[in-house]
């Protein structure tokens, strides 16, 4: 997608942050944007300020682990604006920290109810949809630097980031047929108010194993204002989708770390001098397995 102008962007977790800096970087290329957010006067308050610049903009208030909710929003997108959206943006994410070992329940449902579900909604919604529509789109996924690593202190944060960098790839391959690129972002910190996340968790979530408190948030402010801005990111992420990038990371200090981290993972794998034979009967098994899974599917047959 080398040109914005006339693009329909859905952007969730739009009216703030990493979602509105893209909606400001969309707009300003002329593309019309839908902001949902979960908070009405958010969405109220950002939806005025892109129309302010003569944004063509819409807002709805959207929880996006709500599926039915989701696929209002969709109808009420195209009802309102004529088509579905050629650039979807799952950008809207949670976090909470604490030791791994204290998490319940209650925290794993929410955050990768949020950060991972929430995709998964995104997608299950708005995809057929895109595909119905017959023209090129793209769609983007805010996942995170921590997706590429565990954490002691965020471990469902970075459990969900993970399976959203894996199934982006994953789309990514299953919707190149339909001319729509997916790219999946991975940031470090970004200058927003995801550390105020907890004040937006819903009581029925209400059993954390986590202190969180208002020095526990201004102990994340203290990260969070020195991160990258909404805007600079979104201009990142339009350039990404521009080249139809995978992979999107405009953090040149993490480099280093994922040498490490993926040199690591690597050096683990057994040499091939353990299991010749081994290695090559796995390998033509697969290879055959792609060739019998392509002929039943273009057949239309049901496998196993």
């Amino acid at each position: 997608m080398k040109d914005f102008e006339g693009q329909l962007a859905f952007i969730t977790g739009g009216a703030s942050g990493a979602g509105f800096g893209q909606a400001k970087v969309f707009g300003r290329a002329r593309a019309e944007i839908v902001i949902a957010d979960v908070r009405a006067e958010a969405v109220e308050k950002a939806v005025a300020e892109l129309r302010e610049e003569q944004i063509k903009a819409h807002g709805v208030v959207l929880d996006i682990m709500d599926r039915d909710a989701y696929a209002a929003a969709a109808d009420e997108v195209e009802a309102v604006c004529g088509r579905a959206p050629t650039i979807l943006s799952n950008t809207a994410g949670v976090n909470s920290f604490g030791p791994i070992e204290n998490t319940t329940y209650d925290d794993f449902d929410w955050i990768i109810g949020v950060n991972l579900n929430g995709v998964i909604n995104g997608m299950v919604t708005f995809v057929p949809r895109m595909i119905a529509a017959g023209v090129p789109g793209h769609i983007v996924t805010v996942s995170s630097l921590g997706g590429f690593m565990g954490s002691a202190l965020a471990g469902p944060y970075s459990a969900a980031k993970a399976a959203s960098i894996n199934l982006m790839e994953g789309y990514r391959q299953g919707l190149e047929k339909y001319g729509i690129g997916v790219s999946v972002v991975t940031p470090a910190n970004i200058k927003s108010n995801i550390a105020e996340a907890s004040k937006l968790r819903p009581a029925k979530y209400g059993t954390s194993g986590y202190v969180e408190n208002e020095d526990s948030i201004a102990s994340l402010h203290s990260i969070h204002q020195h991160g990258l801005d909404p805007e600079a990111l979104g201009q990142a992420i339009k350039k990404g989708i521009e080249e139809n990038a995978l992979y999107i990371i405009p953090y040149p200090e993490v480099r280093e770390g994922l040498e490490k981290h993926f040199a690591a993972i690597v050096d683990s794998v057994a040499p091939m001098e353990s299991d010749p034979e081994g290695a090559r009967l796995r390998v033509e098994a697969l290879v055959n397995w792609g060739r019998d899974r392509t002929r039943v599917f273009s057949e239309g047959k049901e496998g196993a």
